[in-house]
């Protein structure tokens, strides 16, 4: 239905305010298409909000749209910040274990709006979560504002993190 309301929408070219479509629809339009109304940073800001899950985990065009937001976000490493991390939205739930261990806790704040995570993810989560490295703390300095925060992370901690929280 997205994909044939695109085709309505850009009949007579790419409308000028875009912004004020619904996010999900910009799924299936590409950074190029969205160039003559904004920046592609913008265009991935607001892919960020949209609902990925519309199209599939795996598909390549969800795994397209992460490449190029990296490259528009001049992402050449694993490493992304949190400004970065903050554009890049719900487009972090696709990003592999070494992103999530290489940027230490700037990812956690939008992983826990991740629906669901592949084993490499999960592991590299409690791996940066058990190294107490984020701007989190420790889990034994967490409070119950840390664990509203990381509440959709919860389900991947394990034994050793659990019971490092606070009663």
């Amino acid at each position: 239905q997205l994909s044939c309301l695109v085709k309505m929408v850009t009949l007579h070219g790419i409308p000028k305010d875009l912004d004020s479509y619904p996010k999900d629809l910009l799924l299936f339009l590409s950074p190029s298409d969205y160039a003559a109304t904004g920046s592609c940073r913008q265009y991935f800001a607001n892919i960020g909000k949209a609902n990925l899950d519309v199209l599939q985990r795996e598909s390549s065009q969800r795994k397209q749209l992460l490449l190029e937001a990296l490259a528009c976000l001049k992402i050449s490493s694993t490493q992304v910040n949190e400004e970065n991390a903050e554009i890049l939205g719900h487009l972090v739930c696709d990003l592999g274990g070494e992103y999530i261990r290489s940027s230490g806790g700037n990812l956690l704040k939008q992983l826990s709006q991740c629906e669901s995570f592949l084993p490499d993810q999960e592991e590299a989560i409690r791996s940066v979560i058990s190294s107490g490295n984020t701007t989190f703390g420790p889990p034994v300095a967490w409070s119950a504002f840390t664990l509203n925060e990381l509440s959709g992370l919860i389900p991947v901690f394990d034994h050793s993190i659990l019971q490092k929280i606070p009663k």
